[in-house]
């Protein structure tokens, strides 16, 4: 009897990853996710467009890196030393005080305010929802919150969401 197998549709199906959600090695479930709907320029902010190639190319590189591990870990993980170790990212809970920025009447008014640092005086800001919204059902979508998304809102290059120091 003659075989009629394939051999090079079946090199190219070993090649094809065999992988599940429910694999006890696989980490999708704990890894953060960005959303952009509630992006907005203001003023002492930015548009993708304002930024350099090299800045934005650098955004989405540190997008994809952050995007492997929770919020609870950035918030964990540091940069810096002494006294100038500070969190990579930080839930400021309420919007700030002393802000060159405006809350925009769009976010809900249950949002924790928060940043990733990308670099020296460059931030990413946005919100995430509070803990006890988390794998609550929404009564009209009928989705589950889930706390470990990051909504972005601004682009902040010059550091003037927070301010630490009033100038």
């Amino acid at each position: 009897m003659k075989n009629f197998g394939n051999s090079r549709k079946d090199s190219f199906l070993e090649t094809i990853p065999v992988s599940s959600i429910e694999s006890k090695n696989d980490t999708l479930s704990k890894r953060m996710k960005f959303n952009f709907s509630y992006f907005t320029k203001q003023d002492a902010g930015q548009n993708f467009n304002e930024w350099s190639e090299d800045q934005q190319n650098k955004l989405f590189t540190k997008l994809i890196d952050y995007s492997r591990e929770s919020l609870e870990y950035w918030q964990r993980t540091g940069v810096g030393s002494g006294k100038k170790r500070h969190s990579i990212y930080v839930n400021y809970k309420e919007f700030p005080r002393n802000s060159d920025f405006i809350h925009p009447k769009h976010v809900p008014h249950e949002a924790e305010w928060g940043r990733f640092r990308l670099e020296q005086s460059v931030r990413l800001i946005g919100f995430t929802i509070p803990n006890q919204f988390h794998g609550t059902v929404h009564p009209q979508t009928g989705l589950v919150f889930d706390k470990n998304v990051f909504y972005v809102v601004f682009l902040d290059l010059n550091h003037q969401f927070y301010k630490s120091e009033p100038k």
